[in-house]
């Protein structure tokens, strides 16, 4: 039985991996196992994320764990961020039971990067269903689901206002520069508080990155939008240069029924200024922690009707899921926001409690517990 986990998240940039980082150190110490985290030294929002009785150590080069661990006792690690097949190698040799967290599904991603590990730990059935689709048989069998972290995070916490869209890039020249000038043009920009206008208020609450593809996702929806002129959007998040530009482009049909807030530090109330949390496409979304956390705020979803939507949005009950708008134009994406203006939907908190109870800190408390239970009894 393992008393420590090593967990290795070496990302830089914050989101819903380091989230689901943090929530899996406070469940492992529910289950009596501490943790020791190795993060990247230049990382930055660890500190506003809550996980009091977990170690954390910076780590520069991935390399240097295996020297880093040599005079420990074997140890079971779980990577957030790969290793290196000789990495792994490395700390197996040092008696260490070394296994990977798949934060995305495979589907169309190169498989290899996971053969090394012992074990791959998913955070979905999705997820699951894509490493077994790959070739590789040796995935723990049941989900590991995040949970609703609602806590206001960093210096942007506070009430909602209008911030910068952008996540600037500071490894391209292009970005620096225009980061650098985005402030000179503050003076010469409101920024207004949030305000909620009248009619139905639809959100979308995440970083906007290429694996929501909400380009595509708009490009769709756009015009049913369009003819429904009581519905606003509202988005909460920033995304780099390319994907805001495209975004942009593809809510143009709709001019300024659309708003953008940038990255809010309180998701709560961002959640709880909405009606509706719209997610991204479904096939690149390994779970979505924002559909969590918007559910845990009664705020319900809409959702594309497949995986790993399925999974997270009860159909009908804490919110809806509409046929892929690729397939059908968005038709069915309009008759169910026709049906929500007709007042035919609301969330139902009593039955959602059952569905909802999946994605709570005590729910993965157990499911570490039988993690760990598997890993300390089977022959790796």
């Amino acid at each position: 039985m393992f008393d420590t986990c090593v967990q290795v998240n070496l990302q830089r940039s914050f989101g819903g991996g380091e989230v689901y980082t943090a929530a899996s150190a406070r469940a492992l110490q529910g289950a009596n196992v501490s943790t020791q985290l190795f993060i990247d030294p230049l990382a930055q929002g660890w500190g506003a994320l809550s996980m009091p009785q977990a170690r954390i150590e910076p780590l520069a080069r991935i390399e240097n764990i295996v020297e880093r661990l040599a005079a420990e006792p074997p140890r079971w690690l779980a990577f957030h961020t790969f290793a290196p097949a000789e990495v792994v190698e490395a700390l197996r040799a040092q008696g260490h039971v070394v296994t990977a967290f798949a934060h995305m599904p495979l589907y169309g991603r190169d498989p290899a990067p996971l053969q090394p590990f012992d074990a791959i730990l998913a955070v979905s059935r999705h997820v699951i269903a894509s490493v077994r689709t790959a070739g590789i048989g040796h995935v723990y069998p049941e989900p590991l689901y995040g949970v609703a972290d609602l806590a206001p995070r960093g210096a942007r916490a506070g009430p909602l206002r209008a911030r910068s869209r952008y996540e600037w890039d500071r490894r391209k020249f292009r970005d620096r520069l225009l980061g650098l000038l985005e402030p000179l043009a503050e003076p010469l920009r409101s920024r207004p508080p949030y305000e909620r206008r009248p009619g139905l208020t639809l959100g979308v609450v995440s970083r906007l990155t290429p694996i929501k593809q909400f380009p595509l996702l708009f490009a769709r929806l756009a015009p049913v939008l369009a003819r429904l002129p009581q519905v606003n959007l509202e988005i909460f998040g920033s995304g780099g240069y390319a994907s805001v530009r495209d975004l942009v482009l593809a809510l143009a049909p709709i001019g300024e029924r659309v708003r953008f807030w940038g990255h809010q530090g309180d998701v709560a109330a961002a959640y709880r200024s909405i009606d509706f949390l719209l997610t991204g496409l479904p096939e690149k979304e390994a779970l979505g922690l924002n559909v969590i956390e918007a559910q845990a705020c009664g705020t319900p979803v809409l959702a594309p009707d497949a995986p790993p939507f399925d999974e997270t949005v009860q159909h009908g009950v804490t919110g809806l899921r509409y046929r892929d708008p690729r397939e059908d134009a968005g038709e069915d994406f309009e008759r169910s926001l026709r049906a929500i203006l007709a007042g035919r939907f609301r969330f139902n908190a009593e039955a959602a409690q059952p569905h909802l109870a999946q994605f709570t800190d005590a729910a993965f408390v157990e499911r570490a517990r039988a993690l760990i239970g598997f890993l300390s009894s089977t022959d790796l």
